[in-house]
């Protein structure tokens, strides 16, 4: 017994000592409930009162992430026994996610299904309170456990916002396919998990002598299961061959919740592939080479994405599968394994999920006040709704990469954190990579420029009511669209805090 107590104690100050940087994670706990017992006391005004809630609550959580930034610039702790890990990027991303989070509760209500919903949107709102604790949890992640974990969390909610229209039967399929893929990528990654585990007898990633418990396991069973747990991961990211539910359910479920799957599990994905990764950087790992793993998904992807994207007419297909695209590039920067390229992620994913939510919340716009879903249903919209249709080519042309925005900014940077890297290595598939990222872009111009080309170029002989109680979304594209137009022209405003 007297052996068992200064271990007690340690991890009791352990545990004490990881509450302080816990404390976002806390919070967010707290409002999770909060906006439960909310719903319940006030049934009748629930929804607003919920979202008012979320929202200030993540303003809250906001806060106690930023204050987290100059105190981690330079540090990583360990949480809880080595669980959990807060390094400069996880702060950032959490930022990031945070932000994002407060723009979805927002936009939610405005979607006119989803509005019209016999629950109403309140359990939506404890949902996504739900999904980002998990998010927050993921780029946190230390341990294949807890990265595991915190997938699953996100998984559920995800699966949950998905089927929230499910009387709505193309959205009931969509739910479908995207449970039935996500349990699928999830009994693969807890496979290579207990692989392993079996291996190393160690889940901590973090390990220091990790590395030397894989020199005795034989290289290819390790590297099989390394590409398992991979593959869960890609689930999340979205990229090939692990890509197929995304057409269906981007288009099947609500828009706002198509802005959720494009944006934050992708976000908290990346920073969870950072961790994983960042074991298998060391010179004295041989096993699986990731730099030539990952060149190759990002180049299939790029490909298979951006040039989907140009046969599509339904507009939130065509925004699927340029997010595939997105992704590829994303892995770019991820190939590099190194500062520069963590900081091109940081400032590509943050201008990509306001540009990306931009466009959907003005998808939502015309599917409100026209029932557009079609390019051909954009037909002569420009010059009827002129301040949301320029807000739209603004955001498409961030999205594409092109001067003077925020998006063009974002992809130099990976651009040059590649580059950078290939005149160190020369490595070839570094080459590719860049190469292909510049052909892939100009692809992504050729679907990219046919909204407009509908929206101003094309007549229509249909008319349409003018709308009403539709501001939201226009000052939230407006916002957007500022947003890539200030850091296209001054990006070291926000490269400085990646």
């Amino acid at each position: 017994m007297n052996d068992l107590l200064p271990y007690i104690h340690q991890q009791l100050n352990d545990t004490l000592g990881s509450l302080l940087l816990f404390k976002p994670e806390l919070c967010l706990s707290i409002l999770f409930l909060l906006v439960l017992v909310t719903d319940l006391l006030f049934a009748k005004t629930s929804d607003w009162l919920c979202r008012a809630v979320a929202c200030g609550g993540l303003l809250l959580v906001l806060v106690a992430d930023w204050g987290q930034y100059p105190v981690l610039l330079h540090d990583a702790p360990l949480l809880f026994n080595g669980s959990l890990i807060v390094h400069h990027s996880a702060v950032v991303l959490k930022l990031i996610i945070d932000f994002i989070s407060i723009l979805i509760l927002l936009y939610f209500p405005w979607d006119r299904n989803l509005h019209a919903h016999r629950k109403g949107l309140s359990d939506a709102y404890s949902i996504i309170i739900a999904s980002v604790l998990g998010l927050h949890l993921m780029v946190m992640s230390a341990t294949l456990l807890t990265m595991f974990l915190s997938v699953e969390m996100v998984s559920i909610a995800s699966y949950l916002l998905v089927a929230y229209k499910s009387e709505n039967g193309f959205s009931a399929e969509a739910s479908l396919k995207y449970v039935l893929f996500g349990m699928a990528a999830s009994a693969v990654m807890l496979y290579g998990i207990s692989l392993f585990y079996g291996f190393t007898g160690t889940i901590n990633l973090f390990d220091r002598y990790l590395i030397m418990r894989l020199r005795d396991v034989d290289a290819t069973s390790m590297a099989f299961a390394l590409i398992l747990i991979l593959a869960g991961i890609g689930f999340k990211l979205s990229f090939v061959p692990l890509h197929f539910w995304v057409p269906d359910v981007y288009q099947g479920a609500a828009t706002p919740v198509t802005a959720y799957l494009s944006t934050l599990p992708k976000i908290a994905a990346f920073g969870l592939l950072i961790n994983f990764l960042t074991p298998f950087t060391s010179p004295h790992w041989q096993a699986l080479d990731f730099k030539l793993l990952l060149s190759v998904i990002g180049v299939v992807s790029l490909i298979a994405g951006n040039f989907a994207a140009v046969w599509q007419q339904n507009v939130k297909r065509l925004l699927a599968y340029s997010s595939i695209g997105h992704t590829g590039f994303a892995l770019m920067a991820i190939v590099t394994f190194t500062a520069q390229g963590i900081t091109a992620l940081n400032f590509y994913l943050a201008v990509y999920s306001i540009a990306s939510i931009g466009t959907l919340a003005l998808a939502t716009f015309f599917t409100n006040t026209t029932g557009a879903h079609t390019l051909e249903d954009y037909s002569g919209l420009g010059t009827r709704y002129p301040i949301a249709s320029v807000c739209f080519v603004v955001l498409l042309i961030s999205l594409t990469g092109l001067p003077v925005t925020a998006g063009f900014n974002a992809k130099l940077l990976v651009f040059s954190s590649v580059y950078s890297q290939y005149q160190q290595s020369h490595n070839l598939w570094l080459l590719l990579l860049l190469l292909t990222g510049a052909v892939t872009t100009v692809v992504a111009l050729v679907y990219y420029i046919k909204v407009p080309l509908y929206l101003f170029l094309r007549k229509t002989d249909k008319s349409h009511e003018t709308p009403h109680g539709q501001t939201f979304l226009i000052v939230l594209s407006v916002l957007a669209a500022l947003f890539v137009l200030f850091f296209g022209v001054f990006p070291s405003y926000l490269a400085q805090w990646m």
